[in-house]
């Protein structure tokens, strides 16, 4: 069979460090072995009820059986608006100010394309999600990793990129609650953020994909609740971790108009037309009952309780994280990332993901989610006990 040369843009793209991981855990699989996967990123828990019921009904509908707009029903960008404006206080146009996405992932690699050039460059967060790196590989950019560090609250210090750098960078990644290190920021780091961006002209793009989970009685706060947000970048939001809609793939861009305006643009040329029923379930989640959301984030937070609790039982000194589904842990010494995993993986039959996966910052930890019941993670924990290692 013939084989054809792939393009010079996909030999620029990273290597995806989680598809090796998953070949392991298959082999592991394959052996019949019962596996506690800790290493995921996948809401382990339903899509509420009432949201599947807004889905059923509106399949039904000859509306939804045709080709959507292709930038999305108005009605689901002013449920989109109306859900700011209730949870952060924040007046947001949904004309002008929000973007429907194919999922959160879809506008975090669409971002710089949008915007950068050959040259330019992008800030990005060093542990951080890998799919930022994604984007600006495909923009042709470049990408200046930005340490986050235990000791600064995993906040990056803008102060430490060189002026260089910043004479090239159009685009600065954020992403609080934050994956993978589980820490929060708040209103005076976002108006740090804004002083910084508007300095040396930067969009700034929150990744909001953590929102609703809060732990200790302390609300996630947005970028778009400090002053000047909306006009140095904007925050993208999922239903995905909110409302347990990961395989939905529908999310929302909101904030400054003129990036709004790009993304559309390029979605144009790309992907349209939004199953419609999707967006009326998304709508339903968006303006109904909240319960649902608070109920998941105190899940979380107990079983965030039950393994680092459990975890420094047995001698683990970890770290409790402040938000998100995932726990941040430093590795035993005498142990790289990959190496810790392979062994949890090999003799306990544990799933973690190695944090050099998420970038050179992330070595000495591995990332464990709190996507599994309480009695798995109990289990987890007696494995890793047996291991005589702490």
């Amino acid at each position: 069979m013939k084989t054809f040369e792939q393009s010079k843009v996909l030999h620029a793209l990273p290597d995806q460090f989680f598809a090796k991981l998953g070949v392991k855990i298959k082999k592991a699989s394959n052996e019949g072995r019962d596996l506690i996967n800790l290493a995921q990123g996948n809401p382990d828990q339903p899509t509420p009820e009432h949201i599947v019921q807004a889905l059923k009904e509106a399949a039904d509908k000859p509306v939804n059986h045709k080709y959507s707009p292709f930038q999305g029903f108005p009605y689901v960008k002013e449920a989109c608006a109306a859900f700011y404006e209730r949870e952060y206080g924040v007046k947001v146009d949904p004309e002008t100010e929000v973007a429907l996405l194919f999922g959160g992932k879809a506008g975090l690699v669409e971002l710089p394309q949008c915007l950068l050039n050959p040259g330019d460059v992008a800030l990005v967060p060093d542990p951080g999600y890998p799919d930022y790196w994604s984007g600006i590989a495909l923009a042709g950019a470049e990408m200046h990793m930005m340490p986050l560090k235990e000791e600064n609250g995993f906040l990056p210090c803008y102060e430490d990129i060189p002026d260089d750098i910043l004479d090239r960078a159009k685009l600065l990644f954020i992403n609080y609650p934050n994956n993978p290190t589980g820490a929060m920021a708040d209103l005076e780091f976002y108006n740090q953020t804004i002083e910084f961006a508007n300095k040396h002209d930067i969009c700034v793009v929150h990744d909001f994909a953590y929102g609703a989970i809060g732990f200790d009685g302390n609300k996630p706060v947005s970028y778009l609740e400090a002053e000047g947000a909306k006009e140095t970048g904007l925050e993208i939001y999922t239903m995905s971790k909110t409302y347990n809609m990961a395989g939905w793939r529908i999310g929302f861009a909101i904030g400054n108009p003129s990036v709004i305006s790009a993304i559309e643009l390029l979605q144009d040329h790309l992907n349209v037309s939004l199953f419609g029923a999707i967006q009326e379930a998304a709508a339903a989640a968006f303006l109904g009952s909240q319960e649902c959301v608070y109920a998941q984030s105190d899940t979380y937070e107990s079983r965030r309780n039950v393994l680092i609790g459990g975890l420094r039982e047995i001698g683990w000194e970890v770290s409790a994280p402040a938000g998100s589904f995932f726990s941040w842990l430093k590795v035993p010494k005498g142990y790289t990332s990959v190496e810790f995993s392979d062994l949890l993986l090999d003799k306990a039959n544990v799933i973690v993901a190695p944090g050099i996966g998420f970038g050179e910052y992330g070595e000495g930890y591995v990332r464990v989610g709190l996507l599994a019941s309480e009695e798995r993670m109990r289990e987890a924990i007696q494995r890793i006990k047996a291991l005589n290692i702490f």
